[in-house]
């Protein structure tokens, strides 16, 4: 049976480890692989939000809940992070810095879907967008190597594609809006 606090003190060994990505991507892939514990761990998701279950220098976990058809801009982590999926669907655009345009501009590169049961690593200097495209919500845990609500780290506008200061409290804004 899937144990939360097992899950975090886990995760917190691995945070420090030389293989710790290998062992964290390990560890929510356990996780997500029977939804319906995480979820009685967790509780149903009713509504979108963004919920700090672990935080410390250098280890956050998180549980994302993506409002149905909502999309968070290009943003980076600026530390690895692994995502896995316990029910609905995360669609991510993987972006990269032009060279040769202004500073700081972007463009597509790639795509991943991810259903539930599914896990991804994100690796430290990853740029991505995120689309929750189906009509219910979605629910993922979130594991970063680092303290993902002190980072400085960017966003990019979605429209032009111009990179910016990341800003948190928009971003929990837009969860909980």
């Amino acid at each position: 049976m899937f144990d939360l606090d097992h899950l975090v003190a886990d995760c917190r060994s691995a945070a420090g480890a030389e293989d710790g990505d290998r062992v964290l991507r390990e560890l929510v892939t356990r996780a997500v692989e029977d939804p319906s514990e995480l979820i009685a761990a967790l509780g149903e998701p009713r509504q979108s939000g963004l919920v700090a279950i672990y935080r410390s220098p250098d280890l956050t976990i998180l549980n994302l809940v993506w409002k149905p058809c909502f999309t968070v801009m290009p943003h980076n982590h600026e530390m690895p992070a692994v995502i896995g999926i316990y029910g609905g669907r995360e669609d991510n655009i993987f972006w990269r810095r032009i060279k040769d345009a202004p500073e700081g501009h972007i463009e597509a590169v790639g795509a991943k879907a991810l259903a539930t049961g599914d896990v991804a690593h994100l690796g430290r200097d990853i740029i991505h967008s995120v689309t929750n495209p189906i009509d219910k919500l979605t629910g993922a845990i979130h594991v970063y190597r680092g303290d993902f609500f002190a980072a400085e780290r960017s966003e990019w506008d979605p429209e032009s594609l111009t990179e910016r200061p990341y800003d948190l409290e928009r971003v929990k804004a837009m969860f909980a809006d």
